[in-house]
C-alpha cells in the first residue's frame, strides 16, 4: 500500500498487508464525538419508555435503546480507529446493526398502522387491536428483521472479510442486487406505508373536525378548535415523514452512489434517528412530559415517588 503523509499503520508488524490508521478532518471528529453524546442520551431517553402498557412504543424504545447502546458506538469505532476485533466480529456487528435498524423501521410502521386504526376505525379499534395481537405483531417484526438480515448477510457471514483489502479494515459487502432489494424493502416500502397511513389519518381527522364544526352552534369557538386539530394532525404527519426522510435518505443514497455525500454526515443522521424517536413518538404524551419533570426536578428521589400517578 502507498504511504500516507503523517499516517501510521494499524498493524506495523504486517507492513504492506496492514491498513493505514484513518485520518479525520476536524469537522468529522466533531460529528463523531457528538454521536457518542447522542448515543448516551438515546439510552437515557429510551429507558423512560419501558412500560408494558404501551407495547408498540416499548418495541420502538428497545430498538432505539439498542441503536444507542450497540450500533452507534460500533459505527463510531469503525470511523475513528482501525478494526482490531477480527473479520468475524466485523461481519457480526454489521448483521446485528442492520437487524436493529430494520426492527426500528418496522416499529415505526406498526405505530403508523396503530394510529390509523385508532383514528379511522375507532369503533372497532378495541376489538381488532388487542394486546395479544400487538404482542404477536411486535414479535413477528423482530423475528422478520433478524431472519431477513441473515439472508442479506449470508455471504458475509459465511466468508467474513472477503472484501477487506488489508488488515485493520472492517468492510461489510452486499452485492448490488441485494442492495437494491434492501433499499426497496427497508426504505421505499416502509416510507410509502407511513406516508399513506398518516395521510389517511390526516384526511380522516380533518373530515371529522369539519363534520363537528358543521353541527355545533358555537361556531367561533369550535372553528379555532378545528383549526388547531387540523394543524396538529398536519404537524404530526409532517414531522414523522420529514424526519424519516432526513435520517434515512442520505444513508441509502450513499449506499447506491458512493462518495456523493460525506460518509460521517450520513452516519450522523442515521444514528440521530433513535435519539429523536422518543421525542417524536412519546414526548407528545402528557404522562411522558410529567415523568420527565419528576426526573429532572429530582422528585423521583423523594419517598413514595414510585407510587406517583403520571397518567
Amino acid at each position: 500500500m502507498e504511504a500516507q503523509d503523517g499516517a501510521e499503520l494499524c498493524f506495523p508488524q504486517l507492513l504492506n498487508a496492514s491498513c493505514w490508521k484513518p485520518k479525520r478532518h476536524q469537522s468529522d471528529a466533531v460529528l463523531l464525538y457528538l454521536l457518542f453524546f447522542i448515543s448516551a442520551l438515546t439510552v437515557v431517553l429510551n429507558l423512560l419508555l419501558h412500560t408494558p402498557t404501551n407495547l408498540l412504543l416499548l418495541s420502538l424504545a428497545v430498538s432505539d435503546f439498542l441503536m444507542g447502546l450497540v450500533v452507534t458506538p460500533l459505527q463510531v469505532y469503525r470511523r475513528i480507529s482501525c478494526w482490531y476485533l477480527g473479520n468475524r466480529i466485523c461481519s457480526l456487528q454489521g448483521y446485528v446493526s442492520f437487524s436493529i435498524i430494520s426492527a426500528s423501521i418496522g416499529g415505526m410502521v406498526l405505530i403508523s398502522a396503530d394510529r390509523y386504526a385508532a383514528i379511522c376505525d375507532p369503533l372497532h379499534y378495541s376489538t381488532r387491536v388487542t394486546v395479544s395481537k400487538v404482542k404477536k405483531c411486535v414479535c413477528l417484526c423482530w423475528f422478520c428483521a433478524f431472519i431477513y438480515n441473515i439472508i442479506l448477510f449470508r455471504e458475509e457471514l459465511i466468508k467474513p472479510g472477503q472484501q477487506n483489502s488489508c488488515h485493520g479494515m472492517c468492510l461489510v459487502y452486499i452485492d448490488i442486487i441485494m442492495t437494491v432489494a434492501d433499499i426497496a424493502l427497508t426504505f421505499v416500502v416502509p416510507f410509502s406505508s407511513i406516508i399513506f397511513l398518516y395521510m389517511r389519518v390526516f384526511l380522516t381527522a380533518v373530515s371529522q373536525a369539519r363534520a363537528m364544526r358543521s353541527h355545533v352552534a358555537a361556531v367561533t369557538l369550535h372553528n379555532s378548535g378545528t383549526k388547531r386539530s387540523e394543524l396538529k394532525a398536519a404537524r404530526t404527519l409532517g414531522v414523522v415523514v420529514a424526519w424519516f426522510l432526513i435520517c434515512f435518505l442520505p444513508y441509502y443514497f450513499l449506499t447506491l452512489i458512493p462518495y456523493t455525500l460525506p460518509a460521517v454526515f450520513s452516519l450522523f443522521l442515521l444514528c440521530l434517528s433513535p435519539f429523536l424517536n422518543p421525542v417524536i413518538y412519546a414526548l407528545f404524551y402528557p404522562w411522558f412530559r410529567k415523568a420527565l419533570r419528576l426526573i429532572f426536578s429530582l422528585q423521583i428521589l423523594q419517598p413514595g415517588s414510585c407510587e406517583t400517578n403520571v397518567l
